[in-house]
């Protein structure tokens, strides 16, 4: 067993950690202020190929595995996990058009998703139907001209800024198999959206209400099957888990670089502070949690990428193992920094606040270990 990564794996690292620290980290905090990304930021993202992780090259995408992806994630999160994160999110609906979508779909769509001339964004959660995302109320309705759908989504990422939208609807019946996935574009009659949302944390990029009210759109932009739209949905959450474990890693490594570095500068009672013994064993605690913590990570993508019937029970506890541990190491690393870790311009506060919502979304911590346990009592 082979634990180390390939060349082209540490090259696919070292890429997005040296994109992220010249073109996203001297700017975080004045996105997080601002409450927005340039746009321009993306297409040269796209250029590194990571406009389209999961997309075939056939398609313009990169053809990357899911382990591929969380060393992209985990190295652009160590210069902004907001940034990251909504890459992911962007990749995810990507990836889930290629692999669902008819040929004529993927053939309109994927150039400009790949190049990131366009972004996208994912709508399954509603103001109801949060960890029950299977009693989502949107609906569609199957009309001459194609498909009108009325409902809310709450806390989009890139709402009102993306320029089209995944969007879980309820097509037929109650329950799993009456949902279906459509392609909602930007400036679509009947698609609005809300306020700005004022977030704890991933502050840089824009999260609003997505509403559709009567919104058409045309029958083509049904993706896939109907009635397969949940079905989908969970398949992309499986790799946005991992991904959102991955962007939580590498901001609590960041947070741990930026403690080791402070730590050895810093003087009190005579000495640095990381010549404390007390101090070194936090910092030994930090490195132990994230380095099992990466370990886990890897596996679960690996498990993921050979299709392993065990992977989805894999996704889900690496997501606990991997946000809990990076959200206690960042906050630890607030703490070595005494009253300066709580001022925005070490960045520290920022990373605990950005790493909160990581234990939240793409499945709430307390869902993953519902699926886990599911997965060891099966249908005792």
């Amino acid at each position: 067993m082979d634990f180390a990564l390939s060349e082209e794996q540490q090259a696919i690292f070292d890429m997005a950690q040296g994109f992220g620290a010249e073109n996203i980290a001297p700017h975080a905090l004045h996105w997080d202020e601002a409450g927005t990304i340039p746009k321009t930021l993306w297409p040269k993202l796209a250029e590194l190929g990571l406009g389209g992780i999961y997309v075939s090259e056939e398609h313009g995408g990169s053809g990357l595995s899911r382990l591929d992806a969380t060393l992209v994630f985990e190295a652009l999160a160590m210069a902004c996990p907001s940034v990251g994160s909504l890459l992911s999110i962007h990749n995810m609906c990507a990836g889930m058009i290629d692999k669902f979508g008819t040929e004529a779909m993927k053939a309109r769509l994927l150039p400009d998703l790949c190049a990131m001339t366009r972004l996208a964004s994912y709508c399954l959660t509603e103001p109801g139907a949060g960890s029950d995302a299977a009693a989502l109320k949107t609906r569609a309705q199957a009309t001459a001209e194609g498909w009108r759908l009325t409902g809310t989504k709450a806390f989009i990422s890139g709402g009102g800024y993306s320029d089209l939208y995944i969007v879980m609807a309820r097509s037929g019946g109650e329950g799993p198999k009456g949902i279906s996935a459509f392609v909602v574009e930007d400036g679509s009659a009947g698609l609005s959206f809300g306020g700005l949302e004022k977030k704890m944390g991933w502050r840089a990029q824009p999260t609003r209400q997505v509403q559709l009210d009567d919104c058409l759109t045309p029958p083509e932009n049904l993706l896939g099957v109907e009635g397969k739209g949940f079905a989908y949905a969970m398949a992309g959450l499986d790799g946005g888990r991992l991904n959102i474990a991955a962007s939580a890693l590498g901001g609590a490594q960041a947070a741990l670089d930026r403690t080791l570095a402070y730590m050895a500068e810093r003087r009190a009672f005579g000495q640095r502070l990381d010549q404390f013994q007390a101090l070194q064993f936090r910092l030994a605690e930090a490195e132990i949690r994230l380095q099992s913590a990466r370990t886990f990570l890897r596996q679960a993508a690996w498990l993921l990428d050979k299709a392993d019937p065990q992977a989805t029970k894999f996704c889900a506890m690496a997501k606990v193992l991997v946000t809990d541990a990076a959200f206690e190491v960042a906050n630890d690393c607030l703490q070595l920094h005494g009253g300066y870790g709580y001022l925005a311009d070490y960045g520290i506060e920022k990373i605990v606040r950005d790493l909160r919502v990581h234990q939240i979304l793409e499945g709430t911590n307390e869902i993953m270990r519902l699926i886990v346990a599911r997965s060891l009592i099966g249908g005792k």
